[in-house]
């Protein structure tokens, strides 16, 4: 457990990761990766996705609906391939939203736990927290059966006041005061979690978050792409 000098509470940073640290939907872009790596028995509707997420104003039974695309795959291959689209996606020249990484790595040098919260899925989180150093998940967990296969249905989706229930859960866990701690978010949807710990910093151009930032005082950064580099992590 890391406690920054001086006081015996831990301090912790919670980061949303879609169009927050990484600079795309997860979810979004693995559908097409995972399509491409089974055609004959997928079909590649990675457009209409968008389209659904962007038009959508329920989120929590979007997410639902989502995880039933893989029911009946077993567990350790959704895995494999987690890995490997993210093996390619942290390649990519704007792949990151850089203020966020760059705050990550200003959060760890002051000895500060990185803790991501996001709708997406554990096999998609897990490499890139290995990559920034975060030391937990908090995410959409995939019920698997006695088997190892996905059944298709999840936990509580990690959305909306779920975020902000899962950290202030990990908050007690930990000892820690909330309002010694940080949140980062890109959407509506973080609100509830930016407003659980008392320093908020939105990341983008959301017109409800900006709303937010100016009755509470809150930092905005902007969502500038570029490259994960060792130097920023």
């Amino acid at each position: 457990m890391t406690r920054t000098a001086g006081t015996a509470r831990p301090v912790l940073a919670f980061f949303d990761v879609d169009e927050t640290l990484i600079a795309d939907k997860s979810m979004i872009e693995f559908w097409r990766h995972w399509a491409a790596a089974h055609p004959a028995r997928t079909t590649d509707d990675t457009g209409e996705l968008r389209a659904e997420a962007a038009a959508t104003r329920d989120r929590e039974e979007l997410n639902r609906r989502y995880y039933r695309r893989y029911a009946g795959v077993p567990l350790d291959t959704l895995e494999a391939a987690g890995r490997r689209w993210y093996d390619g996606y942290r390649r990519g020249g704007a792949a990151f939203v850089l203020p966020a990484v760059d705050a990550v790595a200003a959060h760890r040098a002051a000895g500060h736990e990185i803790v991501l919260v996001s709708g997406s899925m554990r096999p998609l989180l897990a490499p890139l927290a290995e990559d920034l150093g975060a030391s937990a998940i908090l995410c959409t967990e995939l019920v698997v059966s006695a088997g190892g296969v996905l059944t298709g249905e999840v936990d509580r989706p990690m959305i909306g006041g779920a975020k902000a229930d899962a950290a202030t859960r990990i908050l007690r866990e930990r000892g820690a005061d909330p309002g010694d701690c940080h949140a980062y978010g890109d959407h509506e949807s973080d609100l509830a979690l930016l407003r659980a710990v008392g320093n908020a910093v939105v990341v983008g151009d959301s017109p409800a978050l900006h709303e937010a930032a100016r009755h509470h005082g809150w930092p905005v950064v902007p969502a500038r792409r570029g490259p994960l580099r060792a130097e920023r992590v």
